[in-house]
């Protein structure tokens, strides 16, 4: 049974049965950010090239077969990007979100623990020793170094008493130290397994194919998971670590689980497009902005956000980059960065014209 009501800040929630209650604020940002995202996905099944598009994918869908360069755009091309795109944004920013509520740091992602730099200096060692390494290898060495550093990352950090800032300033000394021996790597190794490198650092969807698809799905499905076990205890986190001790949250455990999740989900992302910068900080906050929210929710509209930010991103990439490839996190940064600047100046005259 659903009822509606009234939460203890005045805000409009919808009670469930169970117990559950959900904003009606939060609900329809949720809808509005999902109809988005299914229209940009739309949108970006008739960029590039090739002149195709939705109606040859219904077309198709249907039973008829399109023309070899056609099918080849829609099925082999856009599809799958516009698929591991949104899958991948969601994952780095849900991590994001994560991190953010762990370490009470509005600037926290797995870039700034050093998550995203552990797993691609293990690929980049693994590329520079072994260049024909498996796809399989290259996902187990992601995910080794960025479990690599978490576990370090816990061992320097310590008690659970320990505050989140605490966790961010050694999550930075770790980012730093990784930076400076990834860049060393690509300074001094050969000039064509440099390029290479500095290539698939800048991101990019140019490999997303189906296999890799099949691979990420059923992590995406698991990070819905996660959003329903650990998003309450989002909500403690943000009152700090001995507040969510006194509400009775376990800390010890929590933590670690909160932390190894959020490094599978940057490790997967790394591994599957390569390093997405600042985008884990950009997500949580323009969703925030949009309908402020805690708990499953605040997780939830961040991976959200996210995906389309990524959507976006590709369909400037394929739309107006036209022969000329431009890295993904480039036309991130042209997407998300002003986004961000505008939701923030936003926030600020908001306050001022509540007080």
């Amino acid at each position: 049974m659903i009822r509606g009501g009234r939460a203890i800040d005045g805000k409009r929630v919808l009670r469930l049965a169970g117990g559950l209650q959900m904003r009606t604020g939060n609900l329809l940002a949720g809808a509005c950010l999902v109809a988005a995202a299914l229209a940009l996905a739309a949108l970006a099944t008739g960029l590039g090239l090739t002149d195709t598009g939705l109606t040859d994918l219904f077309r198709t869908l249907a039973g008829e077969s399109l023309p070899g360069a056609e099918n080849y755009a829609l099925w082999t091309v856009r599809l799958p990007r516009i698929l591991l795109g949104f899958m991948v944004g969601w994952a780095v920013a849900l991590a994001g979100a994560m991190l953010q509520s762990v370490a009470r740091n509005p600037l926290a992602d797995p870039g700034l623990f050093g998550f995203s730099q552990g797993s691609m200096t293990m690929i980049m060692l693994l590329l520079v020793f072994l260049p024909t390494a498996p796809k399989s290898l290259v996902v187990l060495a992601a995910l080794a170094g960025g479990l690599t550093v978490a576990g370090l990352l816990l061992w320097l950090v310590g008690s659970e008493r320990s505050s989140g800032l605490s966790i961010v300033l050694m999550g930075i000394a770790i980012e730093t130290v990784l930076s400076s021996f990834g860049s060393l790597l690509i300074l001094y190794l050969p000039t064509e397994t440099s390029i290479a490198l500095s290539e698939w650092l800048a991101g990019s969807l140019f490999q997303a194919n189906w296999a890799v698809i099949a691979a990420f799905a059923p992590l995406f499905v698991l990070s819905l998971a996660a959003i329903f076990v650990l998003g309450p205890a989002m909500a403690t986190y943000d009152l700090g670590s001995e507040m969510a001790m006194a509400l009775g949250e376990p800390v010890g455990r929590s933590r670690p689980l909160i932390l190894l999740t959020a490094v599978v989900l940057s490790s997967a992302a790394v591994t599957a497009v390569g390093p997405l910068v600042f985008l884990g900080v950009l997500a949580p906050h323009i969703a925030g902005f949009l309908s402020p929210a805690v708990a499953r929710a605040r997780l939830f509209l961040s991976a959200l956000m996210g995906g389309i930010l990524v959507l976006i991103a590709d369909a400037l990439t394929r739309g107006l980059g036209g022969s000329l490839p431009m890295p993904l996190g480039l036309s991130l940064t042209m997407v998300g960065v002003p986004l961000f600047i505008i939701a923030l100046r936003l926030q600020a005259l908001r306050k001022l014209q509540s007080h």
